[in-house]
């Protein structure tokens, strides 16, 4: 069954790629059997950083759920999912992830991922993109209120 799930994930990304939708990678998020979600890398056709194929598969998921989390799910990727994508499953609540080609494979062909995992373990402040706190008392705030909210929903 996972080979199923993942051929598709790799035609995803092989349509997409053809169609010059975006990079070659493609996604499906499946629970007990059916797929939810499924996208392949909409980057270019967006014109949208963020049109992963895998966040864009957890999204149809989330819309055919009706739901933000998606637990109990599985992500199949044609590649290792870069940060973003990573962050976006576990946001989701995802089960676990199966991928074809490893973060190395997707550099080699010009997709590499080192820098930004790099940037991470730095201090926010030495960054290559910098990033400087301002008005923390003022925004606790709105996290006070949040906390105190009774109708509040987490995720």
């Amino acid at each position: 069954m996972h080979a199923r799930f993942m051929a598709e994930a790799i035609s995803l990304a092989s349509k997409g790629m053809g169609d010059g939708l975006g990079g070659p990678f493609g996604a499906v998020v499946v629970r007990d059997g059916e797929i939810l979600g499924r996208a392949c890398n909409d980057v270019i056709a967006l014109r949208d950083p963020t049109a992963h194929a895998e966040v864009q598969a957890i999204r149809m998921a989330c819309r055919n759920l009706n739901d933000f989390h998606l637990e109990g799910c599985t992500l199949y990727c044609s590649c290792e999912p870069c940060p973003m994508c990573l962050g976006a499953a576990y946001w989701a609540r995802i089960a676990r992830i199966y991928y074809a080609a490893g973060q190395e494979d997707a550099a080699h062909i010009g997709f590499d991922d080192a820098a930004i995992y790099s940037e991470l373990s730095l201090e926010p402040g030495r960054r290559r993109i910098p990033m400087f706190q301002l008005m923390r008392n003022e925004v606790l705030e709105v996290f006070a209120r949040w906390q105190e909210k009774p109708d509040r929903t987490l995720y």
